[in-house]
């Protein structure tokens, strides 16, 4: 396995779980509109609670499942996969919301990573 693919994945994973996990309730500069935590920047897209919980789960799941592809990696492509196409759709969010490009960076970076993870 080529060892940019295996970086990607690491930095994926450890970046969602940083972003989920650690800085679920702090204020950041990439958090949509005007938010101060996860839960308003649902909100200020509009997305119910729920959303944001489902959301959550799915980018945890998949980032452990990145994690678990530097061993098994028949995985590594679906969980790319999967998180690719909801920072696809954080990328779309934060362009709706009418948020600065700078705040869907991240995002963008991220689904960036996710292609070189898929692909290498």
């Amino acid at each position: 396995m080529p060892i940019i693919g295996s970086v990607a994945q690491v930095i994926v994973a450890l970046g969602i779980l940083n972003v989920w996990l650690l800085r679920y309730g702090k204020a950041t500069p990439y958090r949509g509109g005007e938010a101060k935590n996860m839960r308003e920047e649902f909100a200020a897209y509009g997305l119910p609670f729920w959303f944001m919980c489902v959301i959550g789960v799915l980018k945890v799941g998949l980032a452990v499942t990145l994690l678990v592809g530097l061993w098994l990696p028949a995985v590594v492509v679906p969980a790319a996969a999967g998180m690719g196409a909801l920072m696809a759709g954080a990328v779309a969010m934060h362009f709706k919301a009418g948020d600065p490009v700078k705040k869907a960076l991240p995002a963008m970076s991220v689904l960036a990573l996710c292609v070189v993870a898929a692909l290498f």
